[in-house]
């Protein structure tokens, strides 16, 4: 689902799990992802009209296996296709994968495409891993966005040790994604409009380049350390460092524990700070904006998990107003729609939280009745950087952006289990100044939506 659940930390631990390989393993999915809304500035706009609905079916087939005694490999292939759906039901394409042929996308490309979106070789002497080529990533400013029907990956070398009792140490190097970067590519001024929101023209998750194209993540690359202890058991602290070539500096900390006051109680602590340089500083100096500033955010958790199937949670997080970059994903479209790992993201609508001069609030309840799988989640996001220039320029100048929006998200759900079979039905309530437009496009304007959402994998 769009929420990530799992802890980076147990992320890192299960991927250094998996390298250990007896045999040969096949695993994949299929997948068929539906999404219809009542948003949009004609009068008759409802929901399950073909205008105003989204569909893709996706094909995940993995292999894994043994070369010798300490060595594996993976290799995964991915397939997406509207199975015609475009014809009668929808109007728009879950993922941005789809091509026109021609290496670019737009809002009619439908072709089905397919792409290897994992092959990668793993080694592993005594307590350290290294693995090199095409993989998924999980870190908190550089991931795989795992909640479409199809997941971006990076060409990457990682190096994993564990020699230090209850320590995991990380190094990375990150060459290539095939997320939408918008980072990038920001060379004149002439491309900031590039930046503004594209959802319709690239897919409705507006994060996978056409074609799932590799392409130099960041322009030139980038690195990353982190250090991961729970020395005392009931806490996990973590702390990563980046150095996005053309880009940014960044670092992100991070601490989770297990209160032994109250048993059943868990609580969170983030800390984030984006330094951005070259590229992302050029331009803002370019267009008289000033050189960009630091972006920083910090977000607490408080959750409750006494009550059996039962879990609750609340979580704050405020974003510095004068910063310019998301405190969100680098490898997608950071500047709008990106995921972010801070507690209070929301289900569904990305890109608020993590904003420069976003408070928010998050509140979720997930029960868990036997017969089926129940989830309540509520995002509250009010952004105030109306004196930020810089964020103008970078946003296209979007006037809803630039001066300040409100975001309210209710979303409720249901997933059941038939077998290999998941299915979930999604209904959000969507509440955003800069969503919704009347026809006029006027900012403020936006007007409180429904979407409907269908999930169904068949996991193999």
């Amino acid at each position: 689902m769009k929420l990530v659940k799992m802890s980076l930390a147990a992320a890192v631990l299960l991927g250094t799990s998996a390298f250990a390989i007896d045999n040969i393993k096949v695993n994949g999915d299929a997948k068929l992802f539906y999404n219809t809304t009542n948003s949009g500035t004609a009068a008759n706009n409802s929901l399950f009209d073909q205008s105003t609905s989204a569909a893709d079916a996706a094909l995940r087939l993995g292999v894994t296996g043994d070369l010798l005694k300490g060595v594996s490999f993976g290799v995964t292939a991915n397939g997406v296709s509207t199975l015609g759906l475009e014809n009668n039901m929808v109007a728009n394409t879950w993922t941005g994968a789809h091509s026109d042929g021609n290496g670019s996308v737009g809002a009619n490309d439908t072709d089905d495409t397919g792409w290897i979106s994992e092959l990668w070789i793993a080694a592993t002497l005594g307590k350290t891993t290294a693995k090199i080529g095409r993989m998924e990533l999980d870190t908190p400013l550089a991931f795989s966005e795992k909640w479409s029907v199809a997941v971006n990956t990076f060409d990457a070398a990682v190096l994993i040790n564990q020699d230090i009792p209850d320590t995991t140490l990380i190094g990375a190097w990150v060459g290539k994604g095939n997320g939408v970067n918008h980072l990038a590519p920001l060379a004149s001024t002439t491309q900031v409009a590039d930046v503004k929101d594209n959802r319709a023209d690239v897919g409705l998750d507006g994060f996978m380049g056409a074609g799932a194209k590799m392409t130099t993540f960041g322009e030139k690359g980038a690195y990353a350390v982190a250090a991961i202890n729970n020395s005392f058991k009931p806490l996990t602290a973590q702390a990563w460092y980046y150095d996005i070539g053309a880009v940014a500096d960044a670092y992100w900390l991070q601490a989770d524990i297990d209160c032994q006051l109250v048993k059943g109680v868990k609580i969170g602590a983030q800390y984030a700070n984006i330094d951005p340089k070259g590229l992302v500083d050029n331009i803002t100096i370019a267009n008289g904006a000033g050189g960009a500033k630091d972006s920083s955010a910090y977000a607490v958790k408080l959750a409750y998990e006494g009550v059996q199937n039962l879990k609750v949670s609340a979580a704050f997080s405020d974003v510095d107003e004068d910063g310019v970059l998301n405190i969100a994903n680098t490898a997608t479209n950071n500047l709008v729609t990106a995921q972010s790992k801070l507690y209070t993201e929301a289900w569904w609508n990305y890109g608020y939280v993590g904003a420069p001069g976003a408070t928010s609030w998050n509140i979720t309840a997930e029960y868990d009745a036997g017969f089926a799988k129940f989830g309540a989640y509520y995002t509250d996001v009010e952004i105030d950087n109306k004196n930020n220039a810089v964020v103008g320029v970078l946003n296209g100048l979007d006037a809803g952006r630039a001066n300040g929006i409100d975001m309210t998200e209710v979303t409720l759900t249901a997933s059941k289990s038939f077998g290999p079979l998941d299915a979930t039905l999604a209904y959000i309530s969507t509440d955003a100044e800069d969503q919704n437009l009347n026809a006029a496009g006027t900012a403020g304007s936006g007007s409180r939506y429904d979407s409907i959402q269908a999930y169904l994998t068949l996991n193999f």
